[in-house]
């Protein structure tokens, strides 16, 4: 047995052990990287291909519908309508037309959009500092994913020509492979790359009503409806949170950038026009055919990219920080804290 002092000696070292293991906890093992790391902008980069190219390449035949309502009102009157005209002179294979060039854009578009998005939203927090990045978090938003989106549209702005190109041009092309050397034949390279200017003004107000709303609406969910932190609801839970508020964002990004599409779709079609031109043309209820289809097609679009992407970073174990909750030290500063 120990004496007296002995067994004071063993308590004074236990309690020292338990002290620093207090201070310096041990790394957490949850988490497959550093948040901020390479890895963890990889991984983010690879969620954004399957969330854009799958859920894209998933809906083909409704925005094929769409661009023909847009480009030929004339001819397709409704959504209804337009997938029975399509059919009848195409087939059931014609609601597929474009799939290619959809596929291959909107994964080079998702790996931008989500890979950049997190980088600037880290660069631009680290700028602003933890109490302005609090205060500021909406403009963090939109700023991080302006930035993320502007570099986007130039990978996706090829093959959404060629996508545009395909449908809406009947005997045009039937495949990707047909309609690249075509119209770099006919127009150079300036063909696949007209109308990114058209892009940047329909996806990147796209792009911050996207994150924006979609990071408020998480935020406003968890503190209001859900009637637990985070941190106490299962993953499944989590992704359920994640898919209601990417719908919401989503039917707020139709109704936004839904006017840009509609000069996309008919400047890729036509050889020669320019956006100014095109829009004069459509006029002020021109712009709005097809809306409905729109809001449809990316508002559940929207909802499954972030549920994709989310399970995409629950899978590989990313760092997933809570939603945002005011610093202590701004606390302090505004007397919320004694």
């Amino acid at each position: 047995p120990f004496t007296p002092v002995q067994h004071l000696y063993v308590q004074n070292v236990n309690l020292a052990i338990f002290d620093t293991i207090k201070v310096c906890p041990s790394p957490r093992i949850d988490v497959s990287c550093e948040f901020g790391s390479s890895k963890y902008y990889a991984l983010c980069g690879f969620g954004g291909i399957l969330s854009c190219g799958l859920t894209h390449t998933a809906v083909v035949p409704l925005d094929l519908v769409k661009c023909r309502l847009q480009v030929d009102p004339e001819k397709y009157k409704s959504i209804g309508n337009g997938f029975a005209v399509t059919v009848r002179e195409d087939g059931v294979r014609g609601l597929a037309k474009g799939w290619a060039p959809t596929f291959i854009g909107y994964s080079m578009q998702g790996l931008c959009k989500f890979g950049f998005y997190e980088v600037f939203k880290i660069v631009y927090s680290d700028l602003l500092g933890e109490e302005n990045t609090y205060l500021w978090r909406t403009s963090l938003y939109l700023a991080a994913s302006a930035s993320a989106e502007f570099f986007a549209d130039v990978a996706l702005a090829p093959m959404e020509a060629c996508k545009v190109r395909i449908q809406t041009q009947p005997g045009y092309a039937n495949t990707l492979r047909e309609c690249a050397p075509k119209m770099f034949g006919e127009e150079g390279l300036w063909a696949f790359y007209k109308g990114v200017v058209p892009l940047w003004m329909r996806q990147i107000p796209y792009t911050m009503m996207k994150f924006a709303c979609f990071e408020r609406t998480v935020e406003l969910l968890y503190k209001y409806v859900v009637p637990k932190p985070r941190s106490e609801c299962s993953k499944p839970e989590q992704l359920v949170v994640t898919f209601v508020a990417g719908y919401i964002a989503g039917v707020f990004c139709a109704i936004v950038s839904h006017p840009a599409d509609s000069v996309v779709s008919v400047l890729n079609k036509e050889k020669g026009s320019t956006a100014v031109q095109v829009l004069k043309r459509l006029g002020p209820r021109g712009v709005w055919k097809g809306l409905i289809a729109r809001i449809i097609m990316i508002g559940t679009l929207t909802a499954l990219q972030w549920f994709i992407y989310d399970s995409v970073k629950v899978y590989f174990r990313l760092p997933r920080p809570p939603p945002p909750e005011m610093p202590e030290s701004l606390k302090k500063k505004l007397g919320l804290t004694e």
